[in-house]
C-alpha cells in the first residue's frame, strides 16, 4: 500500500500528472495483474495502460472486460508478441498458456521440480509474428512510458534489447522476471538482463522470488523452501545523482518516479525523492511536497510521539512548510 499518494493526490500535486504503464505479458491472473482496479486508478484519468500478449483470446476477453466496466482512464490489450527483431519466430507453447515463451521449455530440467513439468512442458508450437516495443510506439505515436513491466517467460532481455530507444527517453521504473536456472533452453539467465538494465542507467533495488523444492526428496528445507529458480526484480532511475540521463533531468520526471516507488512499496527511496524535489524546485508550489510529507509521516504514532520537528528530514523542509500542515 502506498504512503504518500493518497496526500499528494488531496493537495492536487498529482492533477498534472499523466502516468503510462506498459505490461508485456498481461494476462491477469490474480488481482494484483489488473493495474487499473489497483491503486495506479489514482492518476485516472490521467492513467494509459497498455498491455501485450501472445493470445489474442486473452486480450479480447480483456478488452471486452473493460468495457463492460465503463473505466476512467485509458487501457488497450493488444495482442502482439514483443521481441528483439520484426519478423517471425517460433512460439513454444505449454500445457499451462501462461508458461509459453519464444524459448523451448527445458523438459529434462523442469521433470525434477515440484510441479513444474505439469505447467511449463511442451503442448505445441506455432510460427509467429513479432515486432519491437520502439516499432509499437512509434507507430502508435506513444512519446513515453513510465512503468515497464516484463513477464514474458525467459524472452525478457529480448524485449528490453526492442525497447532500447523507449527506455533511454521516458522508463523511470521496471518490474522484470528474472531467472536463474534454465527452465527454458538457451534463455538468458539474470546476470545477463541485469547487466543489461544497468547499462540502460538504472539501479537494482530489491527482489522478489520463486521457489521449487526437488520433487524426489520427501524433506524440504524451512529456511530457503527450495530452490530460487526465478523472480520478479525492480530497477529505478537514479534522478538525483550527478550523471543521471538529461531526459528525465526534470522535476515532473522525479515526482513520476516518487510516485512509482510509492506505489511499489519502496517509501524510503520515494521520501528520498520528494525531499529531493522540494528543496531543489520547491519554489514552485507544483513541486513543494513538505506539507505532503509531513502530513503521511503523521500517520505513524511512533514518529508522532518522538516528535515530528525533531526528525532530520522536518528541520531540512522547514522553510518550506505552510502552516497549518493539514
Amino acid at each position: 500500500m502506498s504512503f504518500f499518494l493518497q496526500n499528494l493526490k488531496k493537495r492536487g500535486h498529482l492533477d498534472k500528472i499523466q502516468m503510462t504503464i506498459c505490461n508485456v505479458g498481461s494476462r491477469k491472473l490474480v488481482d494484483k495483474d489488473d493495474y487499473g482496479s489497483q491503486e495506479w486508478q489514482i492518476f485516472a484519468p490521467q492513467l494509459s495502460i497498455y498491455g501485450f500478449d501472445a493470445d489474442a483470446d486473452v486480450c479480447d476477453g480483456a478488452n471486452t472486460e473493460l468495457e463492460t466496466r465503463q473505466i476512467n482512464w485509458t487501457e488497450k490489450h493488444i495482442p502482439l508478441v514483443l521481441s528483439n527483431s520484426v519478423g517471425e519466430s517460433t512460439l513454444y507453447v505449454t500445457k499451462n498458456p501462461m508458461c509459453s515463451s519464444l524459448y523451448p521449455p527445458n523438459e529434462s530440467y523442469l521433470a525434477r521440480f515440484y510441479q513444474l513439468a505439469e505447467v511449463a512442458s511442451l503442448d505445441f508450437m506455432v510460427e509467429i509474428e513479432t515486432t519491437t516495443l520502439d516499432e509499437f510506439c512509434q507507430s502508435e505515436k506513444i512519446d513515453e512510458i513510465d512503468f515497464l513491466q516484463i513477464d514474458v517467460q525467459g524472452a525478457e532481455l529480448n524485449v528490453l534489447e526492442g525497447a532500447s530507444h523507449i527506455l533511454e527517453k521516458s522508463v523511470l521504473a521496471l518490474q522484470i522476471e528474472v531467472w536463474f536456472s534454465d527452465i527454458y533452453i538457451n534463455q538468458p539467465l539474470f546476470a545477463e538482463v541485469d547487466q543489461y538494465i544497468r547499462k540502460q542507467g538504472f539501479t537494482f533495488f530489491n527482489l522478489r522470488g520463486g521457489f521449487r523444492h526437488h520433487i524426489s526428496s520427501p524433506i524440504v528445507s524451512q529456511s530457503f523452501y527450495g530452490q530460487f529458480l526465478w523472480g520478479d526484480a525492480f530497477y529505478f532511475r537514479d534522478l538525483i545523482r550527478d550523471d543521471r540521463n538529461p531526459n528525465m533531468n526534470n522535476p515532473e520526471k522525479i515526482l513520476k518516479l516518487a510516485c512509482i516507488a510509492d506505489l511499489l512499496d519502496f517509501p524510503d527511496y520515494a521520501l528520498e525523492l520528494l525531499e529531493y524535489l522540494t528543496l531543489k524546485y520547491g519554489n514552485n508550489p507544483d513541486y513543494n511536497m513538505a506539507n505532503s510529507i509531513i502530513d503521511s509521516l503523521a500517520q505513524i504514532p511512533e514518529l508522532v510521539e518522538h516528535g515530528l520537528s525533531s526528525l532530520p528530514i522536518v528541520a531540512k523542509l522547514r522553510d518550506y512548510i505552510i502552516l497549518p500542515y493539514n
